[in-house]
């Protein structure tokens, strides 16, 4: 079984959701669907169904977070010692040539990706271009609306 890569932060957040799944959620849709078997007829129970739909969704993502938890490796980013090149857990500084506006990455595993919050995925375009990059370097990056062109700023690993 492949191990895939995930930041300290990131299993932390993981562990933490899962948690509460665990302890808060499923206790609260358990009571649900037992409130709405005691209304009766469970053919014609709207609420009896939409109980189970949610519990079944809770349990899906329990399953998928108790399965990536299971085969991730933690990677400590503040303990690598890689000098000033781009690699899993930097974060990254860039500036886009055409509009010159700044952006700032955070390179992650694919479970813990959110771009609202500056999480790019290590398998995401921009990431792939970025890796092995130094500060100062011109990177192309081939997005869907055209080739976007930055320049890395700044790398940390915090």
């Amino acid at each position: 079984m492949n191990r895939v890569p995930i930041t300290k932060a990131g299993a932390e957040r993981l562990k933490s959701e899962l948690k509460k799944l665990k302890t808060i959620e499923r206790p609260k849709i358990i009571d649900a669907v037992a409130e709405a078997r005691a209304h009766g007829d469970l053919k014609e129970n709207a609420e009896y169904h939409a109980a189970r739909e949610q519990q079944s969704f809770m349990e899906g993502r329990i399953a998928e977070l108790e399965s990536i938890i299971s085969i991730a490796e933690v990677i400590d980013v503040t303990s690598l010692n890689i000098g000033d090149k781009v690699v899993f857990g930097a974060t990254v500084v860039l500036e886009e040539e055409e509009s010159g506006s700044h952006v700032t990455y955070q390179i992650v595993g694919d479970a813990e990706a959110s771009i609202d919050e500056g999480r790019i995925s290590i398998s995401s375009p921009i990431a792939r271009a970025l890796i092995g990059k130094s500060e100062d370097d011109e990177v192309e990056v081939q997005a869907p609306g055209g080739n976007k062109i930055y320049f890395i700023e700044s790398i940390q690993y915090i």
